[in-house]
C-alpha cells in the first residue's frame, strides 16, 4: 500500500486560523481559492510569472502558486482580502483607487499584496537592480519610477495600466508612515513608458 498524500494542515491567514485537509501537493494558491474560498487571489499563469496570485507570507511576498500549503503551515499568510481595515481602504488600496492603478482588475490584487511588500522593503533600506549607490552608509534609496518599476517587475498588467501603478505604489509609500520615517518618494507624477 503506497503512503498517503494527504494530512491535515493548519493556516493562519489574514488573523485567522483555518484547519483543512489537504493533498501535500496542493499549492497554497489552490488551498486559498478552492479550499477556503479566498478568490481575491487569482490564478493567472499557474507557473510563478504573472504575480497575479502574490501573497504576502510572514511579511514576504510570494508568488502562491509556487508555494505548497504545507509550507505555509505556521506562518502568517496576508491576501487581499487581509489589507484592508474593515471598511477602511488600506493607503494602497485607496491609491490604486484614486489613481486609476488597475484596468480589468484582475492582476490588481497581486499588485497591492506587491506593492505593500515593495513599500516595507524600501524602508528597511533594501537595494534593488535599479539602486545606483548600495553602499550602506549611502543610506535608503529615493524611491523613483525607476526603483518602483524594478521593484515591482514581477507583476505583470496585461491591460498595460504601469504608469498608474507606479504613481498609485509612489503615492502609498508617502502616505504610509514607517518606523525609520517617511519614505523619500521622487515626484513621479509625469512618469512614462511602462514597468
Amino acid at each position: 500500500m503506497a503512503p498517503s498524500t494527504a494530512g491535515a494542515i493548519t493556516l493562519t491567514i489574514n488573523g485567522e486560523k483555518h484547519t483543512l485537509p489537504v493533498d501535500n501537493r496542493t499549492t497554497l494558491l489552490d488551498a486559498l481559492r478552492e479550499r477556503l474560498g479566498l478568490t481575491g487571489t487569482k490564478k493567472g499563469c499557474d507557473q510563478g510569472q504573472c504575480g497575479a496570485c502574490t501573497v504576502l507570507l510572514d511579511g514576504r511576498r510570494v508568488v502562491s502558486c509556487l508555494q505548497l500549503a504545507v509550507a505555509a503551515e505556521g506562518r502568517e499568510v496576508t491576501t487581499i482580502e487581509g489589507v484592508a481595515d474593515g471598511e477602511r481602504l488600506h493607503p494602497v488600496q485607496q491609491a490604486f483607487l484614486d489613481l486609476d492603478g488597475f484596468q480589468c482588475g484582475y492582476c490588481t490584487p497581486g499588485q497591492i499584496c506587491s506593492a505593500l511588500a515593495v513599500i516595507e522593503e524600501h524602508a528597511a533600506g533594501w537595494p534593488s537592480a535599479a539602486t545606483t549607490d548600495v553602499r550602506p552608509e549611502a543610506g535608503v534609496p529615493q524611491l523613483t519610477a525607476d526603483e518602483i518599476r524594478e521593484r515591482m517587475s514581477g507583476n505583470l498588467c496585461r491591460c498595460g495600466a504601469y504608469v498608474s501603478i507606479v504613481q498609485a505604489v509612489a503615492r502609498a509609500a508617502e502616505e504610509t508612515t514607517h518606523p525609520t520615517g517617511r519614505a523619500d518618494v521622487a515626484d513621479v507624477t509625469d512618469v512614462e513608458g511602462v514597468a
